[in-house]
């Protein structure tokens, strides 16, 4: 069973659909221990040899006004906005404290809000955060960077979208997920399309260089045509960017899921049919397939640096900056210093708690072994530029690489005779029909996968 699109291949996504990770991570945070000593955080921040990277700086800002009933996210719903000054000031503690530990001549090429609902503080407050930052880091010129922030279009005034640019902001990341209002009300997001087009039209006003739109699908109540109605709003929109993400509905773990009628939502068969719809759509209205979820317009700098072969992954997805080493602030944010990965306490108090004693609020985390990093390096030039140079890492490395995984190149084999990937003696190249499955093809070099419930993540499909 084929299509037109040779991307899209119903028999293969079906016979490869299955939990794994996403990979903003190797090991991926199930891995980290409750045991790390954040010492090993301390010594990479301080190790001179890594003051010829860059610095990307992420805040999370936890709040939302209300909540998504899909959401999977560390938030907390409340409509007192006075929770968001004792937030910040710990934030502005949490800055110094940080940056005692970095050479802070190291450039910040990339800073990224997300939460949560970061325009959940005032631009004041917003201000006086980048203030603060802008004290104690250097940042780069607006033109060699990546400054970005997640906004809810439901509370984000045109005014709000150009003070946003007045700090430096220059791309915007829009949540949307659906414009059908029977889906709308059925996941607490009430959005109509006019005040998504609004805001984008504001922050094209203001210049932002890039703006991208989040959807899911699989959500209760989506069909192929309430979703192609959707597709059509946002192809009229033209966003320079659109990630299109499957719903994992775990309420398992995510009480709020449960207010949700399960019953309403889609089959595996029309979540199948709703993908290929976006794939097509998207296709047609010239749109590249960058990976996983992820779209972009051909001028949008995801899709010139994977044809440059510079994409990078990280904890906030696809990213053009490469080699930064990543700095968490906030409750449950993760940093990646050198080797080495560190979260923050998740919940408020203990976060709070440290902060307030002066120290920082890791708890969490791993140091990365030889065969992590190598692993790391394979899967991330996998999920960015879908292939593999054998002889890159040998050179890095000092292995030879058929030898080194043979058992990975075996099972491989399985992949290669359905047309997902195809091997030689020195690449291996993920084909037109293995993009949207390059997390399964991925997950063929996870060491860990067999030690953890797979439960824990996301279908692949």
């Amino acid at each position: 069973m084929t299509t037109a699109n040779p991307l899209f291949r119903p028999d293969l996504l079906a016979k490869y659909n299955a939990n794994g990770p996403r990979y903003t991570s190797y090991p991926t945070a199930l891995q980290f221990r409750d045991d790390f000593d954040p010492g090993a955080y301390l010594r990479a921040a301080a190790d001179p040899g890594a003051s010829a990277l860059d610095l990307s700086l992420y805040f999370h800002i936890p709040f939302c006004d209300t909540v998504c009933f899909y959401c999977g996210c560390n938030k907390i719903a409340t409509k007192n906005r006075a929770h968001a000054l004792p937030y910040l000031e710990r934030l502005k503690r949490e800055i110094a404290l940080q940056a005692a530990c970095f050479d802070t001549r190291r450039p910040v090429s990339q800073l990224h809000l997300g939460g949560g609902t970061p325009t959940f503080m005032s631009n004041d407050e917003l201000a006086e955060l980048l203030a603060t930052a802008r004290e104690h880091f250097a940042f780069v010129p607006d033109d060699e960077a990546e400054y970005s922030i997640e906004v809810d279009p439901r509370e984000a005034s045109p005014e709000t979208i150009a003070h946003l640019r007045k700090l430096g902001f220059n791309r915007l990341s829009l949540g949307v997920q659906d414009f059908d209002p029977l889906v709308q009300k059925a996941i607490n997001r009430i959005q109509p399309p006019d005040m998504t087009a609004s805001v984008m039209q504001a922050a094209r006003h203001a210049g932002f260089h890039s703006i991208g739109v989040d959807l899911i699908y699989g959500l209760p109540h989506q069909t192929v045509e309430s979703f192609s109605r959707t597709l059509d709003t946002m192809i009229e929109l033209a966003p320079d960017r659109l990630s299109v993400f499957a719903y994992a509905h775990m309420p398992q773990l995510f009480k709020m899921q449960r207010r949700m009628d399960a019953a309403t939502l889609p089959s595996p068969a029309m979540r199948l049919a709703i993908l290929q719809r976006v794939v097509e759509r998207l296709s047609a209205a010239g749109y590249v397939y960058i990976g996983m979820d992820h779209f972009a317009l051909p001028t949008d700098e995801l899709a010139r640096a994977q044809a440059q072969r510079t994409l990078h992954r990280n904890f906030q997805g696809y990213s053009t900056r490469a080699e930064c080493d990543l700095i968490g602030f906030g409750a449950s944010s993760i940093g990646k210093v050198g080797d080495v990965y560190a979260q923050n306490a998740k919940e408020l108090p203990a976060y709070a708690a440290a902060i307030d004693a002066g120290k920082l609020a890791i708890t969490r985390g791993v140091r990365l072994s030889a065969d992590d990093r190598l692993r790391r390096d394979i899967i991330t030039q996998l999920m960015c530029n879908l292939e593999l140079r054998f002889d890159e890492f040998e050179a890095m490395y000092g292995i030879h690489f058929a030898d080194t995984f043979e058992p990975e190149l075996e099972r491989l084999r399985g992949f290669e005779q359905d047309g997902l990937v195809s091997l030689s003696n020195r690449k291996l190249e993920v084909q037109t029909a293995g993009r949207m499955l390059v997390r399964n093809i991925a997950m063929v070099f996870d060491h860990y996968l067999g030690q953890q419930t797979l439960e824990r993540f996301s279908r692949t499909v």
